[in-house]
């Protein structure tokens, strides 16, 4: 009996504990580095990345850049959180805040487009309800049609303004040595024309001196905003005459748009 006892298998005993194979040592190394590798590899999804992260979340991944006509490479710009759009909106009308360091890693296009096109629309329908009162308050027995062509002029304006200024001014900065991001700058000058969005609500008053006063405000304070945030990429460069036209265009924006859509 005692002979039977001796000769159990001491790991089926109680409290004892079986070795451990070899192969389940390579795997939980090899599960040890790829959780590792996990946690320090940046999310490839071009998303936001929260501030405090491993990567400070002040940078766009570029890795999912697929080419010009692909829908899927602009999906990181429009990846954005609508609290910070609206921190954007805030600064676009208190331009001393720096509202370049704010985009500087994470620049969007969901604002800029959005803004532009409810500009093109409040311009629109803005500008006939401010047509139709000042005509009336002169001429009152009047037949007033409404202009449908204002949407196609303040389309046609509004987008070939926030697309082609942008372009032109970064092969601009391009050429006199200044390096210049395309998507920054389209950020930039996209939350420029916020400004004229509660302007433009103001203009319908049907007294030409109470216009007059809101389109210089709010041309003044979009060019300021536009010359501030320029003069980010021409430090150390003696390019004065950059920042002076693109105040003078963004103020020539104004006048058209309180002259053309706000007679």
């Amino acid at each position: 009996m005692e002979e039977d006892y001796t000769s159990l298998p001491t790991s089926h005993l109680l409290g004892s504990v079986p070795a451990v194979a070899a192969e389940d040592k390579t795997g939980g190394a090899a599960r040890e580095s790829s959780t590792a590798n996990l946690q320090n590899s940046p999310p490839a999804n071009g998303g936001y990345q929260a501030p405090g992260s491993p990567y400070g979340g002040d940078e766009q991944t570029t890795s999912s850049w697929k080419g010009a006509c692909s829908i899927s490479s602009y999906t990181p710009y429009f990846n954005v959180d609508s609290d910070i759009v609206v921190d954007r909106l805030i600064t676009s009308v208190y331009p001393m805040n720096d509202f370049t360091r704010k985009i500087d890693g994470n620049p969007d296009l969901y604002g800029p487009v959005w803004i532009s096109t409810t500009l093109v629309f409040m311009l629109a329908a803005l500008g006939n309800c401010a047509t139709y009162l000042m005509r009336k308050r002169n001429e009152p027995d009047i037949v007033w049609n409404f202009d449908v062509t204002y949407v196609d002029w303040a389309a046609c304006v509004i987008y070939g303004y926030a697309l082609a200024v942008p372009v032109a001014f970064y092969f601009l900065l391009q050429y006199v040595g200044c390096n210049a991001s395309l998507i920054r700058l389209w950020c930039m000058w996209g939350y420029s024309l916020f400004i004229f969005l509660p302007s433009s609500l103001l203009l319908v008053a049907p007294v030409e001196i109470v216009r007059w006063i809101v389109i210089i405000l709010a041309g003044a304070a979009s060019s300021w905003f536009v010359a501030l945030n320029l003069k980010a990429y021409t430090d150390g460069s003696d390019l004065m005459v950059l920042i002076v036209s693109a105040l003078l265009l963004q103020f020539a924006l104004a006048l058209f748009i309180k002259i053309f859509f706000f007679v």
